[in-house]
Formats: structure tokens, sequence, C-alpha cells
């Protein structure tokens, strides 16, 4: 016997290595089960219809305790007959079918595993044979997961308790289970509770069209209930015929109306009428293709093939009176009969005070036929994004000015935006639009840019001077413009402040327009609470989910808004961050969902991190996801040539510079030693080259051992500095660092020098202490690389303040920043005593590499124990052939800390800057 921490819940007996452990060494599914017996001697079996489990307890009443409590659970579970969980098995030991399933090898396991992805838990068993009986090792819960790819056939289920380093057989599997995974953590992050509403009607459990168990997807206008599958399908067809939704992640979409209209019409109703004539030939079935799919949903849907019949079909005017007169009543299916037989939903009713079938229903108290009405205004039309929308705006009841601006490939639009619905006409004499967009479905907004937003996916050609840009929940982007940018913010902040801005005129619970057709209040884009994102010069606005801080579990809904180089956010709760610095940002990977249209940003590969901050971002949609990505990305880069405009390190300093100082004084033996260095040229090519990637993105050059040469990337920091814009010392206040070197008091010198660096701006400042720290390191081993203060100077000082050399002024502030680093940059003991240790362990390495005892590639390393605090820190020469139990021996003698009995010590390698 093996002593094992064992939990008992409603779906699994599993037990564990000890009770802080996460994620179990063997589980058991309660409806595998068919019962338990005492064999004496405080033990107990549990008998499974496949496979027995013997377990000892610590006394007879525990194994008493034991069988009580599982026999309680196992026939509560036969005696409800509940649906069986999702990797549970059956009498004959049959596995459900799960969303992807196979062989993988894990990091860890001699042998492949058989592993399943199935909804929202990834399992693992031993082989195929135990998946086929449900007794598995372990499963994984996919709402802390995160998925990165690693290298052609790898990739990392990331928790935060435990990575699991995949393999697959081929590229195209592991993109597959990359697929499935990233699929799984979005249902894991989706909310059930309107799905288990809706699912209350019977005939809501299975999906409308093929009948799988447990639909997650709506078509809103429909009233159907359906699986992921159809709904791919279903948005093929368009959104003028079908409006497909998640039960589980368009929150915002399922208001109590809606729901009730579901319980009300739902997949029996809605049947009846789609349905009433399928040929049992042409029906499709839960394992049906996508062509199988595709082809019946056209014919269902868009041609009406199976549909029944109104009496009324063929005559427009009496379908549109009957219309009228139904939406006063309660009968919903006759609505639904007459509306997609042909029935108009915006027909004229005579009454000049109802002059619509929904101001009817409003008058009439019929709640559900306004909403069933409301879903289907824009039925049978639609607008592709190929055909953007733009030209003529002209808001009504909002104040703005109208504004017309043509080009050869937009098309004119007329365009109201009025009780939270932003319209577009064929021209300002048509009362019907041609299309129309719902302000609660819109997900993003884009600030007008010159020649259009450098994220949006519309070509150059199809940009005019003044745009912006609509992303909505059903994956369209719509494109408009104007005649100036002035007027594009206006209609901005009036599209993300309907519902709050004084756009509408309030009644009671409901709105009214001027011809007195009524409309349900529509939520508003932008929060109250997030107004003040409006202020901003934003580039992009948007609602996102979002995960941060300790609380991973469950993703909260956010407003962001990027502008410049700095992303705000307004989280739900109201809380207030500092924003981001994206030019800060450690690290951003955009992991969409290509098939389900939920693309993710979350832990670990698909996380921000920036300045100590991790946030893990979701989208709702692809098509807005990625371009938050890329937009992000833009701003997180380098965008001109001076100092601040650069990817800075958390402590204000261009990545470019502490990549270049970094590769040098690491591995010091060879690099900072090196005769010569920042007086000798490098290759000009390879300097040019090298700069070029840097200045592009830092954040991916990764500067090593054998690819480059200490002096080309020597030549590399010294040309950033000559080619810098404004120059390090800056234009305003270059000439007052000259002046300083006439002082002949050294202190007064000194204060002068102290002063003009307090009024430097801060990423300045920071770079030059960072720059002379360096200098000062090289000069002391001035012995071994011929480059003493002197002659640094001459180097760096026509280099920083960009002169041809002639004036030594230049040379001798250099040098006197050297000498006196430690008074001009206030640097502590602390400070000094790290350096200090860290020359001291460079000069030993240089010893014992000319007594010829070195090990090639041995290099110092800053190591923590147990935290991060300086206190905690250890320097230590890590040779090539350094084992991790090695290294942790060395810092645990060093620190005469004794290693007890079932003591576990890891090593982790932290890679703050993206290195290898």
């Amino acid at each position: 016997y093996q002593k094992r921490w064992v939990k008992l819940d409603a779906d699994y007996l599993r037990y564990f290595d000890s009770e802080k452990d996460a994620y179990s060494k063997r589980f058991i599914p309660v409806s595998s089960i068919s019962r338990i017996a005492s064999i004496g001697d405080q033990k107990f079996e549990v008998i499974t219809y496949n496979r027995n489990f013997v377990f000892r307890a610590e006394s007879d009443a525990d194994r008493n305790e034991w069988i009580r409590t599982l026999q309680q659970i196992v026939e509560e579970r036969k005696s409800k007959a509940p649906e069986r969980t999702l990797m549970s098995s059956t009498t004959n030991g049959a596995a459900d079918p799960a969303d992807k399933s196979g062989c993988l090898e894990l990091r860890g396991f001699k042998h492949k595993l058989f592993v399943a992805v199935a909804g929202d838990k990834v399992f693992l068993y031993k082989n195929a044979e135990d998946y086929r009986l449900g007794i598995g090792i372990t499963y994984i819960e996919m709402n802390v997961g995160n998925v990165k790819e690693v290298d052609r056939r790898a990739f990392d289920l990331t928790t935060p308790y435990r990575i699991f380093s995949f393999s697959a057989d081929s590229d195209q599997e592991k993109e597959e289970w990359v697929e499935a995974m990233q699929q799984s953590i979005a249902e894991a992050l989706s909310n059930s509770e309107v799905a288990e509403r809706i699912w209350a009607v019977e005939s809501n459990r299975f999906c409308a069209d093929c009948g799988s168990p447990k639909p997650d997807w709506a078509s809103i206008n429909l009233c159907i209930v359906i699986c992921k599958r159809c709904a791919g399908e279903h948005r093929g067809l368009g959104p003028g015929i079908t409006k497909v939704r998640s039960l589980k992640m368009d929150r915002k979409v399922w208001t109590e109306e809606l729901i009730e209209l579901f319980h009300q019409i739902g997949n029996a109703v809605a049947n009846q009428f789609w349905a009433a004539n399928v040929p049992p030939s042409e029906a499709i079935t839960p394992t049906s293709s996508s062509q199988e799919r595709r082809r019946f949903l056209i014919a269902k849907y868009r041609e009406g093939k199976y549909r029944r019949y109104h009496p009324l079909f063929g005559n427009q005017e009496e379908l549109n009176r009957a219309l009228c007169a139904a939406v006063t009543t309660s009968d919903l299916a006759e609505t639904q009969a007459l509306l997609f037989c042909g029935a108009a939903v915006t027909c004229a009713t005579g009454d000049p005070q109802c002059p619509t079938p929904l101001a009817l229903a409003e008058k009439s108290g019929q709640r559900l036929q306004m909403e069933f009405l409301l879903h289907n205004k824009t039925s049978g039309k639609s607008c592709p994004i190929e055909a953007p929308a733009a030209g003529l705006l002209k808001p009504i009841a909002s104040g703005l000015p109208s504004a017309i601006l043509c080009h050869a490939e937009f098309s004119r639009r007329w365009c109201t935006l009025q009780d939270g619905v932003l319209s577009y006409y064929e021209n300002d004499r048509n009362a019907v639009p041609n299309g129309e967009i719902r302000v609660e479905e819109i997900v993003c907004l884009l600030h007008p840019t010159t020649h259009g937003h450098p994220a949006s996916p519309f070509p150059l050609s199809c940009r005019i001077e003044s745009t912006f840009e609509v992303y909505i929940e059903s994956e369209r982007l719509y494109l408009f413009g104007l005649e100036s940018p002035d007027s594009a913010r206006e209609w901005l902040k009036s599209i993300a402040k309907v519902g709050y801005g004084g756009l509408w005129v309030l009644e009671g619970p409901r709105c009214h327009d001027a011809d007195g057709s009524h409309f349900s209040l529509a939520q508003s884009f932008v929060h109250p609470r997030a107004e003040e994102l409006l202020a901003l010069d934003f580039k992009r606005l948007g609602r996102l989910h979002y995960k941060g801080g300790l609380n991973l579990e469950q993703a909260k809904e956010g407003w962001f808004a990027l502008a410049g180089s700095a992303l705000h956010v307004c989280f739900e709760d109201g809380e207030r961050q500092e924003p981001l610095q994206l030019r800060k940002l450690q690290e951003l990977c955009g992991c969409p969902c290509p098939t389900t249209g939920t693309p993710q940003a979350g832990a670990g590969g698909r996380a921000s991190g920036v300045a100590g901050r991790t946030l893990y971002i979701q989208g709702e949609r692809k098509l807005d996801f990625l371009g938050w990505v890329h937009a992000i990305q833009k701003a997180a880069g380098s965008c001109g040539d001076t100092l601040s405009e650069q990817q800075l390190t958390e402590s204000d300093v261009p990545l470019l510079v502490d990549r270049c100082i970094d590769y040098i004084t690491q591995c010091g033996t060879c690099r900072l030693t090196s005769e010569g260095i920042y007086r000798k040229s490098g290759q000009n090519s390879k300097t040019t080259s090298l700069l070029e990637m840097l200045r592009r993105d830092a954040r991916s050059v990764c500067l090593k051992e054998g690819e480059h040469q200490v002096d080309d990337v020597a030549n590399t920091l010294k040309r950033f500095f000559r080619d810098l814009g404004d120059g390090l010392f800056t234009g305003q206040w270059g000439q007052d660092w000259l002046r300083a070197t006439a002082l002949e008091d050294e202190e007064e010198k000194i204060s002068e020098y102290r002063r003009l660096l307090s009024i430097l701006p801060t990423v300045n400042r920071a770079t030059l202490k960072a720059l002379i720290n360096h200098l000062f390191r090289v000069q002391r081993f001035s012995g071994e690389n011929q480059m003493n203060t002197h002659n640094l100077a001459i180097v760096f000082g026509p280099t920083l303040f960009q002169t041809d050399g002639k004036d030594y002024k230049a040379g001798r502030v250099v040098e006197d920043l050297i000498s006196h680093y430690v008074k001009i940059f206030n640097v502590n003991d602390q400070e000094m005593k790290k350096q200090q240790d860290e020359i001291m362990a460079i000069m030993k390495m240089r010893e014992a590499a000319s007594s010829g005892t070195q090990q090639a590639g041995d290099f110092i390393c800053t190591v923590y124990l147990e935290e991060k605090k300086t206190e905690a820190e250890q320097h230590i020469k890590v040779s090539a052939t350094m084992t991790a139990e090695e290294l942790t021996f060395e810092i645990l003698d060093r620190r005469k800390i004794m290693m007890k009995e079932k003591d576990y010590w890891s090593c982790f390698e932290v890679n703050e800057r993206e290195e290898a």
C-alpha cells in the first residue's frame, strides 16, 4: 500500500500524492462504480464495471465512513439518473466522444499518454483502453489554462500549478491539438447560466438542426438553439437570415425578454414551421459532415424548402394585414409563420398613432412580440463587409452637423443615429434603411486617422482622409468617412455615449422616436464608469474581457482605450489603474480560435506583461481581437529616433541599450576584458544590420555567443547614441554640460553635474546612469582591455555630444562622469556592493581562466533564494557542465541551509528579457 490523499466529489473519486497537489494520480468516475464492499482490516474495495480498487483507511471507523459516503453518492447518482458527466463510463465501458482525442508525448512520462479534450477539461489516460473504461490519471480544468506553441511539434499547456509539455507526431497534429485546447479554454471561461435556463425547455436541450445534445449556440432571430458545428454553417448564411450568438459567451445579448422568447418559441415551435416537411433521407444527424449540414441548412432556412406555408403565402397585402393583427396577440407562432412567409416587419399599419407592427405590439403590451420583431427588423437584408458603408452622415437629435465626403470606391449612404441604432439609407428620402447597427452589438471603435487606421484590414485604396471604423459582435467591420477629423470624433463620441449621453427622449422604461415608433432601451457601448476614456485621444476603444492579479478563475469585463503608447483600462468594478506603458511591455502573444469566433488572450503565451503586471485579455470576436493585437504590437514598438520613443525596460532605459550592455557584461571574462573594446570598430555591414533589427523590435532580438561579435555589438551601441535624435544630453541642455567643465572647483563642478542630471528627461537620466555604470565597470578592467577612463572619454565624448571630436570638453564631461560616478549619480552602498561583488567575481573568473582551470562557457549568474530580494541574492559562477542540482546545493551550502528528509528544492531560470 502507498499512502495517498483521496478526494471524493459528485463526479469522481481521485487520489493524489499529497493534499497540496492540484492534479491527481488516478481518477475513477462515480458513475462507473457498481458497489463498495468492506474486506476487513480497515480495507474496502471499490468495484467498477471493469476494474477493482482496494483502499485501506487509518481505522475501521474511518473505513466505514468512506464506505457510507461512497454508497450514498453512488445511490444518489443512480436514483436521480442524471446525464452522465462528459468523460464517465457506461456499463459497457464505452466513453463519451471527446472534441479531440489521441496519443501525445508528455514530458516526465516514458510512454505516450492518451489525451482527450472534452468540454472545458483535458483528460489524461495511460492508454486508449483506460480511456474506453473511463479510468484516467488526472484532468485539467481549462479555466486557468493557456496553450503556447513551443517549436515544430511541441506545445505547452500552462496552469498556475504546473506546465504540461506535450509533443505531437506532426505539425498538423500539433495545430489541431492547440486549436482544440484553445476552444476548451473559451468554453471554460464562458458563463453557463443562460444556457441552463434555456435548456430548461426539453426541446432546447438538443440542436434544432442535427439533434446534438446540449447545444450552446443559438440563432436569436429564428429563436432556435443549435450546436457548435451547425452554428458555423449558420454564419455562412449571413446575418440577414440567421443571427448566431453564444449561450455562454454573448452575455449582453440575453435579456429576460429574449430568454422568455426562447421558452415560448424555441426549437419545438420553430421546427413545426421550418422542418414541417423534412424527408428522412435529407435530415442530418450529430455525425453529419460539414457539407451535409451546409446543404441542409441552405435548403431549410435560405430556400424555405421544408417550411409549413401560411395560407396567405403569395398575397403580400393580406400577409401584412395579418401580421398587424397577430402582433397584438400572444400568438408568436402565427407571427413567425407570417414573417417568414413574406410579411414585411416594417409594413404600414394605416394607424397614424401606431404606424408600424412594432408600435402596435407596444400599444397592446405584447413584450415578446416586440422582442421577436426587433430581432427580425433586418431579416432578409445584409451589408457585406466588402462594401463598407460610408459618406453622408447626419445623426438625428444629436445636434451634430451633417457631413459629406465621397470616394470612388465608397458607397454614399445617408446615416442616422437614433434610439441606440446607427442606420444607413440609400439617401435621405428613403424610409427603410439598407442596414442597421445596434449600439449594444458594437465591441470596438477606431479613432479617425489620416488615410485610415494602420491596423485596418481595408486596403489603402479604400481609405479616405477622415474615417472611423466600427466592429460589431457578428464579426463585421464598417468603415465610415467624413470631411474632417473633428466630425469623425463627434460621431465616435455620440455612438459611444448613446444611452447615457442625452441622445434619447426617455418616457418611462422605453424610448420613442419622432414618428411614434418604439424601441427597447438599449445598453450603451461605453459604461458610465468608463466615460473618462472618451476624453483621451484614443486610436482604439473597445470592450474586452480580462483576468489579472490573483483572481484568474473568471474573466471580467473591462473597457480599454489605446492612446499613443499607453493602454488605459477601466474595470468592471470601477477600479482604476495606472495606464499600461506598452513600450515597457515584456510579452504579447495573441492566440485566436480560428473556427469558433471566440478569440482570446490569456495566461502565459497570451499575456501582456508590463512593468511587473500581467493582464490576460480575451477578445469577443476574432476580427476585433486581431485588431487589438496588431494595434498593441505597433504601440509597443519604437516609433522614432529619440530616447523616449524607444522600447524601454522597467527602469526607463531603452531596451536596445540594455541588450547591448547586458551582452558585453554577461560572460564577462571574454567580452568585458576584450582589448580595445569600444575603440575598435566592428564590421560596418553587421553593425548596420544589427542596429536596424534592434531599432525595429529590440524585444525580439537575442544576442548570442558565436552569432554576434563583441566589437560589432559595442559599435552598434556607439552608433545608436551618435544617431540619436536630440542627443543623450538634449539640445536644450547640452551646452550647459560642456560649460560645466570650465569650473575649477571640483565640488562645485560635481554639484553642477548633479543639477543638470536632475533636469534631464526621465529616460535620458536613466539611460545616462546605465551607460556610465557600464563604462565604470569597463575601466575597472583597463589592465586587460586597455580602456581606462581617459580612453573611454575620448571615444564616448564626441559620440554622446554628437560632435566632430575637436571640442575636448565633450570628452572631459564623460571622464568626469565616470571618475565621480558614485557622487554624481548618488549610488548607495547597496548598489555599490552589488557592483563590487560582480567585478570581483569577474576578476576571479579571469584569474581561473589564465591558470587554465576555467571551463569554456563559464558565466556569472545572479541566483535568488526563494524570493527576489537583494538580501536573498547570490552571485555564482556557472560552468558549461554545472547541473541544476549542483547549483542548488552550492547555494544551500553558502547559506548554511541543511537539507531535511522530504525537503524538495527546485531551480528555475527566469527569462526576464525573453532571451534563450
